[in-house]
């Protein structure tokens, strides 16, 4: 699966967009250089079910934005992805 359809999985699951859990993440003070991966994972499953796959990709895009890797873009395998740039406003956008 790649980190789009990730994305796009978590806001079917819970009605979020990747840019409301960025904006919930900077209300609740998680989205600061310091915090641990495993508070921001733990508030995720707490509040949004979500387990640490998903949760690990959300932590993602509130440490580093919409950028990944070249890695998997333009591969042939399930995990490509079209672009480096993430989309966070939505699936539907």
């Amino acid at each position: 699966m790649s980190f789009q359809a990730y994305l796009d999985n978590i806001e079917v699951k819970t009605g979020k967009t990747p840019e409301e859990f960025i904006q919930m993440a900077h209300q609740k003070g998680l989205d600061s250089p310091a915090t641990k991966a495993s508070d921001i994972v733990q508030w995720l499953a707490d509040d949004f079910q979500l387990g640490r796959g998903h949760a690990m990709a959300i932590v993602h895009i509130i440490k580093h934005g919409a950028q990944i890797s070249d890695k998997h873009v333009g591969t042939a395998g399930s995990h490509r992805d079209e672009s480096n740039t993430l989309r966070l406003t939505g699936k539907d956008t």
